[in-house]
Order: C-alpha cells, then structure tokens, then sequence
C-alpha cells in the first residue's frame, strides 16, 4: 500500500497514512484505530474511503516526496508525539539540513495553525529558517519566547523573525529587545520589567502552539552552551544537564535544573513551556538522541519536525 500525499499537508499525510496502515495492513478495526488516535469512527471511515477514492492507496504505505511517512508513524507512535514529520533529508550540511527542516515546519505550521492559536517563537537558528520559509499562515498573534542570543557567525534576530512570521500570518506581533542571557539575576529581574518585555511575558500563557529547538548540552549543539563560561560549563554539566530547550536546562529524565543561569535568562520558564498545549521541535544531528529524549519526558516537546537518521537513533534509543 502506497500514499501519494500531493495537495496533502505533512499532519494530515502522515494522519491517513497511519490510518491506513493500522488498517490495511496491521488488520487493527475502525473502533481500535479510532481509539488510538482519539477520532471518532466516521472520521476513520471518511479517511479510508478518501484514501481508496483517491487512489491513495495501492500497495504500500509511501511518499514519494520527502516526508517519510512510516518512519514519521513510528516514531510519533513510539514517542507519544502530538504530530511528526520526518524527511529523508541527507544529514551532511547543518545549513542543509535547517533549511530543509524549516521548510518541513512551515509547512506543518500553514496546515495546523488556525485562526483561534497563539503562536510562540523561540530563538533558534532551525526556528529562523522555519520563519524564512514560511509563506501563509492564518491570522494570529506572534509572541516571541526568548530574548536574542548574539554569536559570532550567528546573524539571525528573534525580534526580526518574530516580525517576519506576524507579518505573513498578518497578525499583532509581540516581541522585545533583550539579550537571552545577561551577567546577573537583578539584571535579568530589571529587564523582565521592562513594558515589551512584560507585554510579551504577560502573553505567553496565551500560547497554544510554539515552535522551538533543541540543544545538547555540548559543544556546537547549543547556542547557548557556547556563549556559556567553561566553568559554568562543567558545573551545569556536572548537574546532570544534557539539554536545553529554549533556555530552559533539563536532566537526562526531563526534571528542570535550576541554576544561577536560570535566574539570568530573560525568556519562557520550564512551568511555561509545560503549560503549551504543543510545543513543535525542529531537531537535527545525530548528537542530540539523549537530549530531544529528554526534551519529550520532561513534557517541555510534544511534536518533532526530524530528520530520517535522527528519527531512527531516536526509535533505537527509546525501544533500548
């Protein structure tokens, strides 16, 4: 059985294809497969004529672009994961790679945002891309998460792609001027108090779906672990820390680890980012297995936007 998904978004593709795969070739009934997804048997019935009129179906579950659609089933099934997308992206480049996988989010991000969201962006150099590909959106507020993280070789601005997505969705934007990370705990409280920063702040518990990335606690695979001293460095490693998600730093099993750099980050807290109904992932390279694990069991991520040799370490890693 075969899914041709042209004039289908990634969520709704990879819906039907796991539809049809539990069954057409797992044999599982309508009321289980209704069950599983949480969708009413008619809706089952309606995917399944949709997928036999259309010629959807044929002999294996496919895509002939670049969604991976049974390995995206597989991994959300494994992971628990609100929607997935996995491309077959080759993973040599990391610019390669981002712009892909921002391509892949923005397209999710047109077909699952509806006018009654509240889109928040984290900085992120994927979220950037994400923000460059997008092309419609419907009408609805922007906040921006975290203040920006400046790096040598590191251009992008939060407030700019803040900008940027609120103008195509043609909703109000939220945004602030502030760094990430600043020197001290009473700097970081004066600038929390700052108007657009509180604005901004005032409206991330309005927030319904927001878009992220995720960094390995080590060198190269987070911003902010390399605009980090060496002894703080070692310290917050020492803690147990392996990620980082939006500022925020969590163990291995998920649990926030709070830190004087916790207290100087200006941007979204671990209770805030928990409280999203979906927090959407863009994640590349194969060193972050242990911290996107941790991202999903700590409930900080609930949706992955992944490539195909991440996606299989992934499923490895959390079947071990």
């Amino acid at each position: 059985m075969a899914i041709d998904g042209s004039a289908r978004g990634p969520a709704q593709l990879v819906l039907t294809a796991s539809v049809a795969r539990r069954y057409y070739l797992d044999g599982r009934s309508k009321v289980e497969i209704a069950q599983e997804f949480a969708l009413s048997r008619f809706k089952v019935a309606r995917l399944l004529d949709d997928a036999r009129s259309t010629g959807l179906v044929r002999i294996e579950i496919g895509h002939p672009g670049s969604v991976d659609v049974e390995l995206s089933d597989r991994l959300m099934s494994t992971l628990g994961l609100q929607h997935c997308v996995v491309t077959d992206t080759p993973d040599d480049m990391p610019a390669t790679m981002r712009e892909h996988l921002g391509a892949a989010a923005a397209e999710l991000l047109t077909e699952i945002i509806t006018p009654h969201d509240v889109l928040g962006l984290s900085w992120a150099r994927s979220v950037s891309a994400m923000a460059t590909a997008l092309r419609r959106l419907a009408p609805v507020p922007v906040v921006q998460l975290t203040g920006a993280l400046a790096r040598r070789g590191v251009d992008d601005s939060s407030i700019d792609m803040v900008r940027d997505v609120a103008r195509v969705a043609g909703g109000p934007a939220y945004f602030f001027y502030a760094p990430m990370a600043v020197p001290d705990a009473a700097t970081a409280q004066a600038l929390r108090r700052q108007p657009e920063v509180a604005q901004a702040f005032s409206r991330i518990g309005s927030v319904t779906r927001a878009v992220a990335g995720v960094g390995a606690w080590e060198p190269e695979q987070s911003t902010l672990y390399d605009a980090t001293g060496e002894a703080e460095r070692q310290e917050l490693a020492r803690r147990g820390v392996c990620a980082e998600i939006s500022g925020v730093l969590v163990d291995a099993d998920g649990t926030p680890v709070r830190s004087d750099l916790t207290e100087r980050m200006i941007g979204i807290t671990a209770e805030q980012m928990r409280a999203v109904p979906e927090v959407i992932a863009i994640v590349y390279g194969a060193a972050k297995v242990r911290a996107v694990l941790a991202a999903v069991r700590g409930g900080m991520v609930k949706s992955l936007v992944t490539h195909s040799t991440l996606a299989e370490s992934l499923i490895a890693a959390a079947e071990a």
